[in-house]
């Protein structure tokens, strides 16, 4: 499996601590140092069924800032998809993709591997 993180996240820092105590092997990707590309972040999200907003990180700095709660509503998926790739840490994190091929974004990542 692979995982995107931020390494300064405590939700991701506790996710690896619990893959690494089941002694799950998994690839790992600094969001921050690897931004996702428009064309991955178009790509993962039309592979779930999650709506574009939970692939945002809505309680970040940058979203606050930007004052995106209100600004996403009137922007069209494209542009929502450039704004995801201008910057790391306005994307939710963790991601894990699973062999399988499922993706988990947030939430979801914890429950899965509490699961494990």
């Amino acid at each position: 499996m692979k995982i995107i993180c931020y390494n300064r996240c405590s939700t991701c820092k506790g996710i690896l601590k619990m893959l690494d105590e089941k002694n799950v092997e998994y690839d790992l990707r600094d969001i921050k140092e690897d931004n996702p590309t428009r064309d991955e972040l178009k790509k993962w999200h039309e592979a779930t069924d999650y709506d574009i907003k939970r692939f945002f990180n809505t309680s970040g700095q940058i979203y606050r800032q930007m004052n995106l709660k209100d600004k996403l509503k009137e922007m069209s998926l494209d542009e929502k998809y450039d704004l995801l790739a201008t910057d790391g840490m306005l994307v939710k994190r963790p991601i894990l993709f699973k062999d399988d091929g499922e993706i988990l974004v947030g939430p979801d990542v914890k429950k899965y591997v509490e699961s494990l």
